[in-house]
């Protein structure tokens, strides 16, 4: 299974927060997953990093990318643009529309690791906290 990780299950991963949930935990740990982080995700995790909201860089978490043998990048590009749901906010309009491109375009099973009240609300994807 795909699943698309949003911005805080990450940084509480890498920062070894509690908040992560025992199910999220146990994805990151599935090396059978396939882990995506949208470009976005590190854009937010870079400027959160620059105004002191949190203490994992984007250094950290790319680190954390390349050593992980079932993780990767995936760029805004033109195929996330027009799956982009305008019912969302843009930052987390485009953590669902990448969703979208591996469910629709990849035919992939896929869901989004996040604890995002407004994505799980919207229905537009299947949800994993």
């Amino acid at each position: 299974m795909t699943f698309i990780v949003d911005t805080h299950p990450l940084v509480w991963l890498l920062a070894g927060d509690a908040r992560l949930s025992g199910r999220a935990r146990e994805i990151f740990a599935q090396e059978a997953a396939q882990l995506v982080v949208p470009a976005i995700v590190l854009a937010e995790i870079s400027y959160l990093y620059g105004r002191s909201r949190i203490k994992v860089d984007v250094r950290d978490a790319l680190d954390h990318i390349v050593a992980a043998r079932n993780c990767a990048v995936y760029p805004l590009d033109e195929a996330v643009v027009q799956h982009l749901p305008t019912s969302l906010n843009i930052h987390d309009g485009i953590i669902v529309a990448t969703a979208m491109v591996f469910r629709d375009i990849m035919d992939q099973k896929v869901a989004v690791v996040t604890k995002d009240t407004q994505i799980s609300a919207s229905g537009i994807i299947d949800v994993v906290w």
